[in-house]
């Protein structure tokens, strides 16, 4: 596996913990999630994974420039009735990907895969990438596409050098070149399964195995947005949620991707583990732990009582929390609602 590189320890920013320390907080994030019986499935918790087919329709397409608003998203997935007058290939990518991110949420708890000891197979990553891109090569395909490079085939084009220096290999090299990652990728989920891989480690794992795929760049168009969904399925059938990269983060991602290209994986590796932790904690925790379960602080967090909020009350002794090894403050929502009806009653 590629270095890190060596600020892997050092703190990530002005304030801001190592990535260490990120990393330890993936792990415990990971036993947590244990600890309220594993990742549901879509089938359990319909309006959690919802949720998060909303959000990461909505914002990896937008990296990737389109225009849709995450209003527009959820009414184009719900109701299957575009609005906001778009284009239509927007519309197209939006379902199109909200399609493939439905199949890949599906292998949560429940896998449909070729063999029950592979993580992946090079036949899915072509699913995946056939699913996501159908709808909108029907009205917009690349320009530079032949006969033999539709959704879900292999490029029959050499790529030109990306800005940051990144040559992908040529297109007779991808078939065997993605082939060696989709073992790579089932030899890590068999270490991670079977404890051989610390989980503090996994998310320097998961950035090695993401920033190759997209190396590789093994489509004529679309590699991003397969190259996150593919690596969601990674997670989903690990037992982890799904990473979102929001559209905010979008020159951080990238310039992450063009640092692992040059052999620095700590960027993307901790842009990953947060990506992981977030939604874990705002989207999963907080509608599968019972009210007198100990949760992450920012997994109570609203708009109108904020993570800072609660933070600064635990600090002070004013909510009932606690402090763990990681470096994060635990309180249930019962003590954040007697905290809430406290603080109501001193203003009175």
């Amino acid at each position: 596996m590629t270095n890190s590189g060596s600020g892997a320890d050092r703190p990530t920013g002005r304030g801001r913990p190592a990535r260490s320390v990120i990393y330890a907080r993936f792990a415990s994030a990971v036993d947590e999630l244990q600890n309220y019986g594993g990742l549901p499935s879509p089938q359990e918790s319909r309006l959690i994974w919802d949720d998060i087919w909303h959000q990461e329709a909505h914002n990896s397409t937008a990296i990737e420039g389109n225009t849709l608003v995450l209003r527009e998203v959820r009414t184009l997935l719900d109701e299957n009735r575009p609005v906001g007058g778009k284009d239509l290939k927007d519309y197209l990518e939006v379902l199109g990907y909200g399609e493939a991110a439905k199949w890949v949420y599906s292998q949560a708890r429940k896998p449909d895969r070729e063999s029950s000891t592979q993580l992946i197979s090079v036949t899915e990553a072509r699913n995946v990438h056939e699913l996501m891109m159908k709808r909108v090569w029907e009205i917009a395909p690349h320009p530079e596409a032949s006969a033999d490079e539709q959704p879900g085939s292999f490029r029959r084009h050499d790529i030109r050098p990306f800005s940051g220096g990144m040559v992908p290999p040529p297109w007779v090299d991808v078939s065997p070149q993605l082939t060696t990652w989709v073992d790579k990728a089932n030899q890590i989920g068999a270490e991670i399964g079977g404890g051989k891989l610390a989980s503090a480690d996994i998310p320097l794992a998961l950035a090695d195995l993401h920033s190759s795929f997209e190396r590789i760049h093994p489509f004529i168009d679309g590699n991003g947005r397969t190259g996150r969904l593919v690596l969601n399925l990674i997670l989903v059938r690990l037992g982890f949620p799904p990473s979102i990269i929001f559209k905010v983060n979008r020159n951080r991602y990238l310039t992450a991707l063009d640092r692992a290209d040059k052999g620095e994986l700590g960027p993307l590796a901790e842009l990953l583990a947060r990506s992981v932790i977030d939604n874990l904690h705002r989207l999963i925790i907080p509608n599968i732990a019972g009210p007198a379960r100990l949760v992450p602080l920012k997994a109570l967090a609203t708009r109108e009582l904020t993570y800072q909020a609660l933070r600064q009350a635990a600090a002070r002794g004013r909510l009932e929390a606690t402090y763990g090894a990681d470096g994060a403050w635990r309180s249930s929502k019962l003590a954040v609602d007697a905290y809430v009806e406290s603080k109501y009653t001193r203003t009175q």
